[in-house]
């Protein structure tokens, strides 16, 4: 397969070099918008800012240029794969919006809030943008730096076209990556989104020092909020006991190479979002998503306290010992199966 990889980040250099391992099956290529970042790629021989340590092995080629100029290349491959953050997918399908090739992305999150309407999931940008494109999302519990490594991960190829499911598995499954197709597109997507807003309140929690039984409450309800406002989008039940739900909850939740969950311990620590979100140096979806996850959840009249205390907390409504406060402060439940 020809496997073109728009986006030079952690998780696209990771996915790139995953695949590229596999030169007998395929020819993959690597880009990055910025030239500097390109001239470092190729001189290295290593992504340093995202991957540092870990080589790119010598069959991935490597692009750089407008992806305007890149057009006529990339409808010769068999795969696209949009490796960029929730903010860029706009402007990264509008100019792939008559290609034929499939396309898939995978940021996860939701767009910020753009002409008054709330953000937006990746499969409902594509939808306004580029409606025509065969397309899907790659999904599920996964740190680009163990990708990258050849530990053994399991991802999830969401399409309702069969043929992109068909093309993710194609690419990207090897004896260190297992993938499995899934119809459910919303449901993959929500999965994605939420778990990063509620990593962050395990990250508070852990950094709190609260203990283990508030870690496994905070996950456990955290899974109800985002089945809650999955089912609500016609997402599939069952998609949030697999790996874009459970699966990738957990792992962002406890893994300590989750941004979000290091944004949480630091706000434990006293530490301004700002001061978090600078240590960090990568993007950490859940703080630019979170106020969407909790305006949409309201628009559906929907119940998620843990999202809700999180927004205040980022927003600085809250100090952390009164978000916990707050949520243990609420009046006794019943708790009810959302399957």
């Amino acid at each position: 397969m020809k496997i073109f990889v728009l986006g030079a980040g952690a998780w696209g250099t990771a996915l790139a070099l995953s695949a590229a391992r596999a030169t007998d099956r395929h020819q993959v290529t690597l880009w990055a918008r910025d030239a500097a970042q390109m001239a470092a790629l190729r001189s290295t021989g290593c992504n340093t800012r995202y991957l540092p340590g870990i080589a790119l092995p010598p069959a991935l080629q490597l692009a750089g240029g407008s992806l305007a100029a890149l057009v006529p290349e990339l409808a010769q491959q068999d795969l696209l794969v949009v490796a960029t953050p929730m903010a860029g997918l706009r402007d990264m399908l509008t100019p792939l919006r008559a290609t034929r090739v499939p396309v898939v992305w995978l940021c996860k999150g939701f767009e910020a809030e753009r002409d008054d309407n709330f953000g937006l999931l990746g499969h409902e940008v594509q939808a306004q943008v580029a409606p025509a494109l065969q397309a899907g999302v790659l999904s599920g519990p996964s740190f680009a730096q163990e990708v990258a490594q050849g530990k053994p991960t399991a991802l999830v190829a969401a399409s309702t076209h069969q043929h992109v499911r068909e093309a993710m598995v194609a690419a990207f499954h090897s004896s260190s990556l297992r993938v499995y197709a899934n119809d459910d597109v919303v449901g993959v997507e929500v999965g994605g989104a939420v778990k990063n807003v509620l990593a962050i309140a395990t990250g508070l929690c852990d950094g709190l020092q609260l203990g283990l039984n508030a870690r496994a409450a905070l996950i456990t309800r955290g899974l109800t909020e985002i089945t809650r406002l999955g089912l609500a989008l016609d997402a599939k039940a069952e998609t949030f006991m697999g790996l874009s739900g459970l699966g990738d909850l957990v792992l962002t939740a406890t893994g300590d190479l989750s941004r979000n969950r290091r944004v949480g311990l630091a706000l434990a620590q006293g530490k301004s979002l700002q001061q978090a979100v600078a240590e960090l140096g990568h993007v950490a979806e859940g703080v630019y998503c979170a106020q969407t996850v909790l305006q949409r959840s309201r628009s559906l009249d929907l119940e998620m306290p843990i999202t809700e205390c999180v927004v205040d907390l980022l927003d600085g409504r809250l100090r952390p010992d009164q978000a916990v406060a707050r949520l243990m402060g609420r009046e006794p439940g019943t708790e009810v199966p959302l399957a």
